[in-house]
């Protein structure tokens, strides 16, 4: 009775329905959830055969499944709700609302919330991706100028993930830079970054959880030890207190979260909408 089986049906790619569906699952601690991912549902021949999926696995696991969909064609919505699940579809929960609210009538044009029918906005997003891919782990600090921001911190404290996170949803020119045992010993920040105090930004972690992920890395190793872990984390949040860069605590932050705070204390536009 733990287990239950959710289907995400998707027009496209299925991101919008994804992040939002797991974001409400999330709020159901003891339950495990088998999630399935139907993409590129865009037919009705398609429609009718996730139907079948969906009532088969209904009739299989003796519960009815969850249906999370962004079909945005009132057609293949219509197909898709006669299953036997508990259908949740956003376009058609948001989309009569704004509809009557705007006196307009929606396109049902699939795929325009990540297509790249919008020319300038991809190629912002791949500009900042290959920037945040280029200026990764202290590379092309040469180009820094370009950066909107640069994240330091000890090693595996999270800036790689979260400069991509920020290059592919926002369109943000994310460098960063690890600290080294030189800049520990000296006290100082690195000479590449220290023209760019303005754009620096900190990240630091409980070092228990930067053990366990370093060790995951390098087992039994110096650098995944609870001695050294402690000794990087103390020293990296001594230079952020010395030098008065904003810091943020990644432990219990997912990638989405960390972004967000950086960008909204950074004031840092946001060239792109998710």
């Amino acid at each position: 009775m733990n287990r239950r089986t959710v289907f995400f049906v998707l027009d496209q790619t299925g991101v919008t329905a994804e992040t939002m569906g797991h974001s409400l699952l999330t709020q159901f601690d003891g339950l495990d959830f088998r999630q399935v991912t139907l993409p590129f549902i865009a037919t009705t021949d398609k429609a009718v055969e996730t139907v079948r999926k969906i009532n088969a696995t209904a009739a299989a696991d003796g519960l009815r499944p969850v249906v999370f969909s962004t079909l945005v064609q009132e057609d293949l919505r219509s197909i898709v709700k006669r299953s036997n699940g508990l259908f949740l579809d956003f376009f058609d929960a948001f989309l009569g609302p704004l509809e009557g609210e705007l006196q307009v009538k929606s396109s049902e044009r699939a795929g325009r919330a990540h297509g790249i029918a919008d020319q300038l906005v991809y190629s912002t997003r791949i500009d900042a991706t290959n920037f945040a891919l280029a200026a990764d782990n202290g590379a092309l600090t040469a180009d820094y100028e370009r950066a909107d921001v640069i994240l330091i911190g000890v090693s595996r404290s999270g800036k790689t993930p979260t400069c991509i996170y920020m290059a592919m949803q926002y369109g943000v020119y994310a460098a960063n830079y690890p600290f080294t045992e030189d800049d520990f010993e000296s006290k100082q920040l690195p000479t590449m970054v220290r023209a760019h105090t303005a754009k620096l930004f900190g990240l630091t972690i409980a070092p228990s959880r930067l053990q366990q992920i370093r060790n995951e890395r390098r087992p039994g190793s110096r650098y995944a030890s609870i001695s050294q872990c402690d000794f990087e984390v103390r020293s990296a949040e001594n230079l952020f207190h010395r030098h008065g860069i904003p810091s943020l605590d990644t432990t219990e932050c997912s990638i989405e979260e960390i972004a967000s705070r950086i960008i909204e204390r950074k004031g840092i536009e946001r060239r792109l909408r998710p």
